[in-house]
């Protein structure tokens, strides 16, 4: 067969009806009506119907076709027929129209699967061969087979028209593709490094870049002026449901510009994005800083999706006689609500008393919950007579209460808390309540982000990374206070609540950039070592730049509206930052470690059991390529034991300075007086019943030599 003029299975039309055609891919289900066999063939571009008759094809690829199951390799050449009146398949595009078989090649046969691919129905109103639940561990072990299915193929085939917008668009704009390197110097941006030991340098390492931080401003410097990267980033964090160890970026920064310049820039491209998956998004996009989100949602990540915002009331009881609030004012506390309209059938005060205010809210991290309800103009709950009238009326105003209100307080001491817990009830309380429409989306951006955070040794650290521009100059490195007053020039696109990048306007000045290290307790010899050539481009000229990063396979899935980011990625790891497929991480030889110089790092102490370990049975298993089992190697360690005693003892015998290789004549050896007979099981065809997999008339086994 000619491939050259293959077709590709979604591609054929009504139009090409009575032509002769060549087909290529996989079975993707079957259906035997005797005289008739129909096939599912399944190619990236989509399902074909094709059909074998004796007629057509002839009794021998008829047989052929017989022996086809699920995904079997094959090609077929054959003519293009529409469909009798009734029988077309509305389940998949080509449902009008089928191929009657003249010749096949099957390409490659299949084992059983461990699950169903097929998600296409072959008949009308039937269920599909796919629709049951895989566990995820399972499809990522026999991930090529996964991305067989239908809805990956398009994932990543969608995944790639994104990328191919951001390349076209970034383009169109002057911005510049550049690679930077993977293997780099590891410096401190928030997260642990993956280090890469060197072999040439012993006992040195590279590291695998979080971002491009550094080498994106190194560009900026050397006049590129607008540089973008599909970089692959890596981070060595705790594990979250929705984090890679290694992730994919847009990284973009350009010189000569601010932050409107791209929030234009920014806001236009993600607008872009999503229409690729058929979501419109309004421009511009909402603004707010880092304060007014945390004092109205309790999030830097704002879901702004509904309502529900917090109402500060501390001012409310400056006179309270409730005793609770009272303490906790006087404790310099405060006390912020939130107003559910209309929502009082569906919270009870059963609900709100024995669920919200003694389960949900103390799991969040709140002391306590104060609720109300309104009800004929009043307020109602089982402390509303601890408060006056003059309270209860300043609440109703300041809530903007109507009847069917339910009002949610929380206060405490700390102001971290009360936001927080209050946040986390916000999104409990939207979700239950089904407060957020399906297919909705709100960006927003978050802007002035304090530019340090107060460490538990009573110094600073950067909230963003070090490079970040503060909002003003005049401060002291050595005045805490001062510090954590100060704003940075960073901001965050934040869409559903979900953070899906940030970036800022850097430093360009070299004084300026000194004193933030120096702010952030790094000594001038400390600041040297890690960022001496960094810093050495500041002496010639930095321009002013900025830019952003974001999260592709974050976006990706957003934009697809898939329940991981694992299900736009081709190749994942798990929850647990593993891959089932390849085994990865896994252990390596003493040997490599020992040639990179990782056995003895130090250099003066022996690891414990590192004599121990360094036997006869590592390095020959390390020669051979081949492992041995905890129980395996006991056995072989004495075996070795004894040919190193036999062949020192027949080297000593026979006079000779070398080791001898074997101390017997090669002989074979057969059990004498054994004669050979069928086995009984075979005779009844059950030799292979226990086999774990069988292929033709033998055991299927894992391979022993690669």
């Amino acid at each position: 067969m000619d491939f050259s003029q293959r077709v590709f299975c979604g591609e054929v039309k009504t139009d090409d009806a009575g032509r002769d055609i060549l087909l290529a891919g996989w079975v993707d289900a079957y259906r035997d009506h005797g005289g008739l066999l129909f096939i599912h063939l399944r190619d990236r571009s989509g399902i074909i119907q094709i059909v074998f008759s004796p007629d057509v094809a002839g009794e021998n690829f008829c047989r052929q076709a017989a022996a086809l199951r699920a995904e079997f390799c094959i090609a077929v050449q054959g003519e293009v027929r529409r469909r009798l009146s009734g029988t077309e398949n509305p389940n998949i595009e080509t449902g009008e129209i089928e191929i009657f078989v003249k010749k096949l090649n099957v390409l490659g046969e299949s084992d059983p699967l461990p699950f169903a691919i097929s998600d296409k129905a072959m008949v009308a109103g039937s269920a599909s061969a796919g629709e049951d639940n895989v566990a995820e561990d399972l499809r990522l072990q026999y991930r090529y087979l996964d991305i067989r299915r239908p809805v990956m193929q398009n994932n990543l085939l969608l995944r790639h028209r994104i990328f191919l917008t951001v390349r076209e668009f970034l383009s169109s704009r002057g911005f510049v593709e550049v690679e930077t390197p993977c293997l780099t110097m590891s410096t401190p941006e928030g997260a642990r490094d993956y280090l890469v030991p060197s072999r040439v340098h012993e006992q040195k390492f590279y590291a695998l870049p979080q971002s491009p931080q550094l080498f994106k401003q190194l560009l900026m410097i050397g006049g590129m002026e607008r540089y973008f990267q599909l970089a692959r980033c890596f981070r060595d964090e705790d594990l979250r449901p929705n984090r890679q160890p290694e992730f994919t970026q847009l990284d973009i920064e350009a010189s000569f510009i601010d932050e409107e310049f791209l929030y234009d820039l920014i806001e236009d491209l993600t607008c872009r994005m999503f229409s690729i998956g058929g979501i419109t998004l309004k421009r511009p996009f909402a603004r707010m800083t880092y304060r007014e989100a945390m004092d109205t949602t309790g999030s830097d990540r704002p879901d702004l999706r509904f309502g529900l915002r917090f109402v500060e009331v501390t001012d409310l009881f400056s006179q309270t006689k409730y005793a609770i609030f009272r303490q906790i004012l006087q404790r310099g506390g405060c006390i912020k609500g939130i107003n559910i309209k209309g929502q009082s059938e569906k919270l009870s005060k059963n609900v709100l008393q024995n669920e919200y205010a003694k389960e949900i809210a103390p799991s969040f991290g709140a002391k306590g919950m104060t609720w109300m309800r309104a009800e004929e103009g009043r307020l109602e709950s089982n402390i509303v007579q601890f408060f006056s009238e003059a309270e209860l009326n300043g609440l109703k105003k300041r809530f903007n209460v109507e009847d069917g209100d339910v009002l949610i307080m929380v206060a405490d001491p700390s102001y971290q808390i009360v936001v927080s817990a209050l946040g986390q009830l916000r999104l409990h309380l939207a979700n239950r309540l089904g407060l957020i429409s399906a297919g909705s989306f709100y960006p927003v951006w978050v802007t002035e982000f304090p530019l340090f955070e107060a460490t538990d040794e009573g110094g600073v650290t950067s909230s963003h990374h070090p490079f970040t521009a503060p909002d003003r100059v005049d401060f002291d490195p050595k005045n805490v206070e001062d510090l954590l007053q100060l704003r940075s020039r960073a901001y965050d696109l934040v869409v559903n609540g979900e953070e899906l990048g940030g970036g800022s306007i850097r430093i360009n000045n070299r004084d300026l950039q000194r004193k933030i290290f120096a702010a952030l307790g790094l000594t001038e010899e400390e600041t040297k070592e890690k960022f001496g050539f960094f810093l050495r481009a500041f002496d010639f000229g930095a321009p002013p730049h900025g830019g952003l990063a974001l999260g592709m396979d974050r976006t990706v899935s957003m934009i697809l509206q898939t329940s991981s980011i694992r299900e736009v990625i081709a190749f994942p790891k798990n929850r647990s930052a593993a891959c089932p497929l390849t085994g990865a991480p896994s252990s390596v030889k003493r040997e490599q470690l020992a040639e990179l110089g990782l056995l003895n790092p130090g250099g003066e102490n022996t690891l414990p059991g590192d004599a121990h370990q360094e036997n006869l049975l590592d390095r020959i298993s390390w020669v051979s390529r081949i492992g041995a089992t905890a129980e395996e190697r006991k056995t072989l360690e004495q075996a070795l034991v004894q040919a190193d005693k036999l062949a020192i003892l027949a080297r000593e015998n026979a006079g000779l300075d070398d080791p001898l290789c074997t101390v017997t004549p090669v002989a074979n050896r057969m059990r004498e007086g054994a004669k050979e007979k069928r086995s009984i099981f075979a005779e009844k065809g059950q030799l292979l019943k226990s086999a774990p997999a069988v292929k033709g008339s033998y055991f299927k086994v894992n391979a022993v030599l690669e």
